[in-house]
């Protein structure tokens, strides 16, 4: 972990530069000073082309990220860390802000070690 999903609305495309986001977020995890292991980070997006925002008449749009992470980090650190994150894709898509009615929301989610279950080689690459 941690793995992180961006859901996005189809009319963000081409303007909001998705692949630019996911990059700049993985970009973030992987300069966590070895908090989050560099083989174990997962950033994708999810391009939404059914969806209904507020009451359907405007061409509103939304980006929505959810970030899965092991426990045992501390709260200052996900508080400082996830506080950067969510400027970062605030600030990635500050055009989108300006051109349309946009929201942006962000959950993080501690997932329970007792369900998570993971086999993962490519830690291997990097000493781990």
């Amino acid at each position: 972990m941690p793995h992180c999903t961006v859901e996005y609305t189809r009319n963000l495309d081409p303007g909001a530069d998705i692949p630019g986001l996911l990059a700049k977020l993985a970009a973030k995890f992987r300069d966590s000073d070895g908090v989050f292991p560099i083989g174990a980070i997962r950033v994708r997006a999810i391009r939404l082309d059914e969806y209904v925002i507020a009451d359907g008449a405007a061409d509103d749009a939304f980006v929505h990220i959810t970030v899965k992470i092991g426990q045992g980090r501390p709260e200052a650190f996900r508080k400082a860390f996830f506080d950067s994150f969510f400027a970062i894709a605030k600030d990635h898509l500050a055009s989108v802000f300006d051109e349309r009615g946009t929201a942006l929301s962000m959950y993080v989610e501690e997932v329970d070690e007792q369900g998570a279950y993971r086999h993962n080689t490519i830690h291997k690459r990097f000493g781990r």
